[in-house]
């Protein structure tokens, strides 16, 4: 019985240690089985397609979108705001500790400042020239 509790004390910190490789690694297995069902998606569509147009359009269609919009910004802003708004509660009401109370802090002016930015950089202008662009197309 001793020899299995003295491996389980070896086992737990190598498993602790190495945990956070594994869930990254797991990220990045379902992501490109994801990119890869995705690909074979755009080849079977663009074989059926005769029109070069069409092919183009499907492209477009797929792309990832990784601009945030000035609306994304704000509801993030929002968000992290009451997420520093419940930290804070929890240090100053639950755990009575100044370190939360602080980091609550911190998080809701981080918030504050998403929102600032989401309202002073507005992307929407690009968002308007593309879809004009697209209807002057057809």
């Amino acid at each position: 019985m001793g020899h299995i509790i003295e491996g389980l004390g070896i086992l737990i910190p190598i498993l602790a240690v190495s945990l956070p490789a594994i869930i990254i690694w797991i990220v990045f297995a379902y992501n490109t089985r994801d990119s890869k069902n995705k690909y074979d998606a755009i080849i079977t569509a663009s074989q059926n397609l005769k029109n070069p147009e069409d092919i183009k359009e499907l492209l477009e269609s797929l792309k990832d979108k990784k601009t945030k919009s000035s609306l994304d910004l704000r509801r993030s802003g929002i968000v992290t705001i009451f997420v520093g708004i419940g930290l804070f509660c929890l240090g100053y009401y639950g755990l009575g500790t100044d370190v939360v109370y602080g980091v609550g802090l911190l998080v809701a002016f981080i918030g504050v400042g998403q929102m600032i930015a989401g309202y002073i950089y507005p992307n929407q202008t690009e968002e308007i020239n593309k879809a004009v662009e697209n209807f002057e197309k057809k």
